[in-house]
């Protein structure tokens, strides 16, 4: 009877362990994508304010800051924004931002009402304005950051927002350019059990695309605030049980601008890459329906079997699929660094990306806790 109160016990514990992973990841997660945050970039202090909210928890979970100063690393870029209100119409019809149309990230401002000829079966443009404008249709909206304004006006528009041919854009878009917007990445560690000075490093990008006017803005759920939880949840599992080496966790602002944290970062040495014994960087983590994806997989030919063979034992995830070297996230700078490292992403369920659509509440964080199994069991076995 002792025997038979215990093993259900254990059971009932051990699973209220894991769904209390994914309650502190989703409460991260809702944190990261509030209007609070703005998108977490540019406008309404937003990628600031998520930098204090990270640094602020890491104080919290009692990890060490990186750097004498504490754990920010400042850089700073030119980027393109899109401040004040913005209005679109088509063919008199008024359109709304972020659900019919978004405006290319790199355009310039434009005001007025122009007549659009057709360029092909997706483009129409006007040359009347202070600058060109180009209309085209798209069967999803993307949006992005750049780091400074074109000679142009660019708005994609969803292609069943509009019946017929397009005639007439009144638009009114102002652009300003922030130059030299202070980013920071966040950086901390916990010391390792051995006095060795190998390093294993864990990173994720908390930045995203910020805001589309004074209302609109993009969540960023999956891309990336599930990754950051990832570490968060990482650094709550190595404060209990200290890692064999000293543990590094970087949260990269820029990764949206084109990875410009990361090579802030490995520019300037920040780390003695030479002792790093392995970067795992995560991005895209909410899913996993269909597996997850390993970046540098090819490359890192031995490691990528040792993952393999976690898995075939664990019975973890559905498919561990590989690809080779790719500018797609953070861990590039360091592989060009000659770091051996992996970028891995979950693979199927929600298709939100880049949009307004990317929220934590259809986030399904498939195989969260599997996912986290499989890192941490791999990285114990390196």
């Amino acid at each position: 009877m002792r025997f038979l109160f215990i093993v259900p016990f254990f059971i009932f514990s051990f699973f209220s362990h894991q769904a209390q992973d994914t309650v502190y990841a989703r409460s991260i997660i809702k944190k990261l994508t509030s209007k609070e945050f703005f998108g977490r970039g540019y406008l309404n202090n937003g990628l600031d304010g998520a930098a204090k909210y990270i640094s602020g928890e890491l104080t919290r979970l009692k990890a060490k800051p990186l750097f004498e100063t504490g754990y920010f690393q400042w850089f700073d870029f030119n980027v393109n924004t899109f401040p004040d209100k913005i209005s679109l119409k088509i063919n008199n019809k008024l359109l709304k931002p972020g659900e019919d149309y978004i405006i290319s990230p790199e355009s310039a401002g434009l005001k007025g009402k122009f007549k659009l000829d057709k360029k092909d079966s997706v483009t129409y443009i006007s040359s009347s304005g202070t600058v060109p404008l180009v209309v085209s249709l798209k069967k999803k909206l993307t949006f992005g950051v750049a780091t400074q304004a074109a000679d142009y006006c660019s708005v994609e528009l969803l292609n069943n927002k509009i019946v017929g041919e397009i005639s007439t854009a009144e638009i009114n878009i102002q652009n300003k350019v922030l130059t030299k917007y202070i980013n920071k990445n966040v950086c901390a560690f916990i010391e390792g059990k051995e006095k060795s000075d190998s390093m294993i490093v864990y990173s994720a990008h908390y930045d995203h695309l910020g805001g589309l006017g004074k209302k609109v803005y993009f969540p960023g759920a999956n891309d990336n605030a599930s990754g950051v939880s990832v570490l968060f949840n990482l650094i709550k599992y190595y404060t209990k049980y200290p890692p064999k080496y000293k543990t590094v966790f970087v949260f990269f602002a820029g990764e949206e601008a084109g990875l410009l944290g990361s090579k802030y970062f490995v520019d300037n040495k920040t780390l003695d890459l030479s002792k790093v014994k392995f970067l795992i960087n995560l991005d895209l983590l909410g899913t996993g329906d269909e597996g997850i994806m390993v970046v540098n997989g090819t490359i890192h030919q031995k490691q990528f079997e040792l993952l393999n063979l976690i898995n075939s034992e664990k019975k973890l995830v559905a498919e561990i699929k590989k690809r080779g070297k790719a500018h797609n996230s953070d861990h590039y700078w360091f592989t060009e660094a000659n770091v051996p490292c992996f970028f891995i992403y979950t693979l199927g369920g929600v298709k939100a990306y880049h949009d307004i659509y990317d929220v934590e509440k259809t986030l399904p964080l498939t195989d969260y806790v599997d996912v986290f199994k499989l890192i941490v069991e791999f990285v114990s076995k390196l």
